[in-house]
């Protein structure tokens, strides 16, 4: 039953994710929400799932992909890395239902167009499991009236993060980042070709050059932020690594739903990851869960059915 691997590895990966992305951006928020907190973040993480990954491939004799796996592997590290900047100090600046609502509506959307070009036009029945699935996604994480209050109860809650300004800036930044999740989707499935441990490596690599390079750039100039950056505490170190062990394995899942089945099915599946990202933040941030969000949750349900049919 290929189509039903398919899609629970992808509901595997969406728990993994939507986990991946607190942890993160709680590092991110206990770094000040700033551009260069945002990439040590992503930097540590992905450096740590550099090792891990690239010590399995070694330890299991996987060979070093070449040629066109190689370079979407690469490519879409590189993207991965700009997007989870965005995505992080979006999800820092107090809007996470907004910003991964939007995220996951657009890292679905990318792959699901790449496949039905790629892969044909997807069934009746699976059209209208991804309708569902948007309108899930969208229930889940978007704003609505009690967003606001929501938010206060976070303990790490500043006065002035949900004012309009900072609204926008986060959906912007969301929008950005959730194309280039698409991209990175669609390169994971290609880089594929080469396995399931090593297109997460050479991504891994991609990614931590780009921070690297990026961190080395805002240091030299100075263009970051005039405010310092807070120091990394063991607490912030904890919620990076437990990020990137869960966004790891997500991203492993992913790769071996995608030789599963379609890229579209896996995509959306797993795009479903605010679900775990909203009920995280109402276990550990005391955030209320709305009706709204119970119901994108009960509606992800008949979706994923409809989906792998």
């Amino acid at each position: 039953m290929p189509f039903a691997t398919n899609a629970i590895l992808s509901l595997g990966a969406a728990l993994c994710w939507g986990g991946g992305d607190f942890g993160g951006g709680m590092g991110v928020k206990r770094l000040g929400g700033s551009v260069r907190g945002a990439l040590l973040v992503v930097l540590l993480g992905h450096s740590l799932s550099l090792a891990i990954v690239g010590s399995s491939a070694w330890f299991h004799g996987d060979p070093f992909p070449h040629g066109a796996p190689l370079y979407w592997g690469l490519a879409g590290g590189v993207v991965a890395a700009l997007s989870l900047m965005a995505f992080y100090i979006a999800l820092s600046a107090g809007h996470m239902g907004s910003a991964a609502a939007i995220s996951g509506l657009l890292c679905a959307a990318v792959p699901a167009i790449v496949s039905a070009f790629t892969e044909g036009a997807p069934g009746i029945l699976r059209v209208i499991g991804f309708a569902l699935a948007a309108i899930a996604i969208w229930r889940i994480a978007a704003p609505g009236a009690e967003d606001a209050a929501k938010h206060t109860s976070d303990p790490l809650f500043e006065p002035g993060d949900l004012d309009q300004s900072s609204y926008h800036r986060s959906s912007l930044l969301a929008l950005l980042g959730g194309l280039g999740f698409g991209f990175y989707f669609v390169s994971l499935k290609y880089a594929g070709n080469a396995g399931i441990l090593w297109p997460l490596g050479t991504a891994r690599i991609g990614s931590t050059i780009t921070c690297a390079l990026s961190l080395l750039f805002l240091y030299a100039t100075k263009s970051a932020a005039p405010t310092e950056t807070p120091g990394l505490t063991r607490k912030t170190l904890l919620w990076i690594a437990a990020g990137a062990g869960l966004d790891t394995t997500g991203n492993l899942l992913f790769i071996a739903a995608t030789r599963f089945g379609r890229l579209d099915v896996a995509a959306v599946i797993s795009s479903l990851y605010p679900a775990s990202t909203i009920l995280l933040a109402a276990w550990l941030l005391r955030e209320r869960t709305t009706r709204r969000q119970m119901i994108g949750m009960f509606l992800a349900l008949p979706a994923v059915v409809l989906i792998t049919l």
